[in-house]
């Protein structure tokens, strides 16, 4: 769709002159002749550079899809923040498998990654260049720097708000590596420009700063719906801490579930609400859905080209007798599928009770034989590169995206049935402030909205369980990046209390050590800075 953020037209040479070296130390050095006080010397400077922030989730290099990556030692298109993410948060689940022998990919779904796999150092990477583009852009934005550079008035205002919101940004990235890598190298804007080998964090005191940075930026964020679209705002902050405050007895070892209530109950009652149609979420023309997203990366076919993100799974999730052009694309690539722990979580696979089942089924086996067999699981038609459907109950009509290599639809990072989830969830783990009345009302409207606005897949209150919202939640938010999260927290991620297909490399799953529910740091990191102690089992 249309990617009201920003007009992405940063210069190359900006892009290129803040970059993280992405092996050892942390280099802040600008590469190319170009100073700071050059870029930032205006208000349009820093706008490009805040686009170049934002960018950062959407693109992965300054020359299109392939030519200057951000990230090097890892393919240009796979260096993509959504792609690494969602590799890391749901192949290593019940939810998908991929057919693909790309160094380290078949790693996570036989859990047995080593701090060498580039997959995982790409992310690490992916997010610390991210983190160091926030950190330069506060920095060059402080109060100090603007008035040294005569910027004053609304101009320094505007400038202020970006600053805003590149804390949240950094805010979002350390709460990713908090919750993969656990304990991460640690840098803000405080730290000097150079090459410095950043000192450790504990995943409790990140989680500590992540909670300030975050209350801080809910401050000073726009109110919910007042930023342009993809941009922040006080939901989206207030999103990300009822999210790890839900987690927050697997970071620091202390429930926090009232506040879990208290933030997921704001965004829930600033507006948002849910779109008619589950179909309608992951097609081309998703920018409409602004009821019920709260913050998303914003993906263009014409302007942000790249082969991660969007574009990634909608074609990665096409091959066998899937027609490429029928889901608005110009190729299959014969990637991704599921298990059917997940299609055994719905009433049927194909959709005509609860709505939510996206599957392809005509020549796709439930059962997988070999996990680079695509015809082996069932395939899943969630992203489409095309708009909403013209003809109910048909996934594949609509109008094609604006281009078939790369895919229009964007990717909600929050979005309102989440909140709905944290709150029941939170309240049947005991967090005050909220009610089961409450909670089983919000589930309902999920379901209800699932089953095409029928009441018949309403559940009583003897049916919420806490097991049942962990299979609510895969129902609802299944391939959007939540699984591994969701799995640690239910203590079934690395245990025998939860197997599915070839879990641990065993056609019918087998536990694994607890010491991988945390991700290594990149050997890499660790051998060149001394200031890094390797998690536990790595």
């Amino acid at each position: 769709m249309k990617n009201n953020l920003l007009k992405i037209t940063m210069v190359a040479t900006l892009a290129a002159g803040f970059m993280i070296s992405c092996t050892k130390k942390l280099d802040l050095t600008p590469t190319n002749g170009i100073t700071a006080n050059q870029v930032f010397s205006t208000k349009q400077g820093y706008i490009e550079a805040a686009a170049k922030v934002y960018g950062s989730f959407a693109l992965t290099g300054n020359q299109g899809p392939a030519g200057s990556g951000d990230i090097q030692g890892i393919d240009e298109g796979t260096s993509d923040f959504f792609r690494l993410y969602w590799n890391a948060q749901e192949l290593s689940t019940d939810e998908a498998v991929v057919a693909w022998g790309d160094p380290g990919l078949q790693d996570f779904h036989l859990m047995n990654w080593t701090a060498n796999n580039p997959m995982l150092q790409g992310l690490y990477y992916r997010s610390f260049y991210q983190i160091t583009l926030c950190n330069n852009f506060i920095n060059q934005a402080s109060d100090a720097n603007l008035a040294a550079r005569g910027i004053t008035g609304t101009n320094a205002d505007n400038i202020r708000s970006f600053r805003t919101e590149a804390r949240f940004l950094r805010a979002y990235q350390y709460s990713v590596l908090m919750d993969l890598f656990g304990n991460p190298p640690f840098a803000t804007e405080k730290d000097a420009i150079g090459s410095f080998l950043p000192k450790q964090i504990k995943r409790a005191d990140l989680f500590n700063y992540v909670e300030s940075e975050l209350k801080a930026c809910d401050s000073s964020l726009p109110a919910p719906k007042a930023n342009q679209y993809g941009r922040a705002d006080k939901a989206a902050a207030e999103a990300l801490l009822a999210r790890i405050y839900l987690n927050a007895q697997v970071y620091t070892g202390t429930a926090r579930y009232t506040d879990a209530i208290t933030y997921a109950s704001k965004v829930i009652n600033e507006g948002y609400s849910l779109m008619p149609d589950y179909r309608w979420l992951m097609r081309a023309d998703n920018n409409l859905n602004t009821n019920e997203f709260i913050f998303t990366i914003n993906y263009d076919g014409l302007k942000t080209q790249n082969y991660g993100g969007s574009t990634f799974l909608c074609h990665g999730s096409l091959g066998g007798s899937m027609n490429a052009g029928d889901y608005g694309l110009d190729a299959a690539w014969a990637g991704m599928r599921t298990t059917k722990s997940l299609v055994n979580l719905f009433p049927d696979p194909n959709g005509n009770a609860d709505q939510r089942a996206e599957f392809y089924t005509s020549g796709q086996n439930l059962e997988i034989n070999s996990l680079t067999t695509f015809t082996d699981g069932y395939a899943v038609q969630k992203f489409i590169n095309k708009t909403r459907p013209t003809t109910p109950n048909v996934l594949t009509s609509g109008n094609n995206g604006s281009n078939p290599t790369f895919a229009d639809v964007d990717i909600p990072l929050f979005r309102l049935p989440e909140m709905y989830l944290i709150y029941a969830e939170a309240v049947l783990r005991g967090g005050t402030g909220g009610s089961v009345s409450q909670a089983l009302t919000y589930i309902n409207q999920l379901r209800t909205r699932a089953y095409g606005g029928s009441t018949a897949g309403n559940i009583g209150t003897a049916d919420l369980t806490l097991d049942f919202i962990l299979a609510e939640r895969s129902r609802e938010l299944y391939w959007e990046g939540f699984r591994r999260t969701d799995l640690i927290r239910y203590g079934k991620f690395t245990t025998s209390a939860y197997l599915w297909p070839w879990k641990g490399g065993v056609p019918t799953g087998t536990s694994v050590g607890n010491y991988r529910n945390l991700y290594p740091l990149p050997s890499s990191d660790v051998s060149s800075n001394t200031n890094l102690t390797q998690n536990p089992g790595y």
